[in-house]
């Protein structure tokens, strides 16, 4: 099931558990000029809830509040851009974190390929459609496919986790997989500061 919240907030007292799986729909990729339209959600349930702002408008309370709960770990598929935009939006550190991307990245060094779809079908055995990825999630209304869409993208992060999970502790990399999502809230807020293509770390 879907739940579609247009113009609004999550209800107060809507409990997802302990963790839950996010995704943001934006106007673009450039943090500093394009708007946040979307965010979703998932309990790893099969239901998913979808938070629409047509406006650049962002007083979610309910939302802002579960996304910065340190009670709650947020499993993300690139939480480095995600993070960013909540950060931006909603003046949240979002955490504590977990980042499929980023463990895939860590330990399926057999390949380059970490996208979302990659890792569904790869993992999973589920093909997602990516037709609606580039559509305009600022439009007044959205289509029953872009919602879908949304959907989609948080559904299976549950599942990708413990998946991924049972590969870090196969290679012995859970601990440094921890450590890298514990430092991606301070990517995030590099990447807003103006480090978002300079390496710090770089000799």
């Amino acid at each position: 099931m879907t739940n579609f919240y247009h113009r609004g907030d999550l209800p107060a007292g809507l409990d997802l558990g302990p963790s839950i799986a996010v995704d943001t729909e934006t106007m673009g990729l450039n943090l500093h000029r394009d708007r946040l339209c979307v965010v979703q959600l998932s309990a790893g349930d099969g239901n998913a809830h979808i938070v629409h702002f047509p406006e650049p408008r962002w007083d979610a309370p309910v939302l802002a509040g579960l996304l910065a709960d340190p009670a709650v770990t947020k499993l993300f598929h690139f939480a480095r851009f995600d993070l960013a935009m909540i950060r931006r939006h909603f003046g949240v550190r979002c955490a504590p974190v977990y980042c499929t991307r980023t463990a895939s990245r860590l330990v399926r060094t057999n390949t380059d390929h970490h996208g979302l779809k990659d890792l569904c079908r790869e993992l999973l055995g589920v093909e997602l459609s990516k037709q609606q990825q580039c559509s305009d999630w600022g439009a007044p209304s959205l289509s029953d496919e872009q919602i879908a869409y949304a959907a989609s993208d948080v559904l299976h992060l549950h599942r990708l986790r413990e998946r991924l999970d049972a590969l870090l502790a196969r290679e012995g990399r859970t601990a440094l997989a921890r450590a890298c999502f514990d430092f991606l809230p301070d990517r995030a807020e590099l990447d807003l500061a103006g480090w978002a293509e300079e390496d710090i770390f770089a000799h």
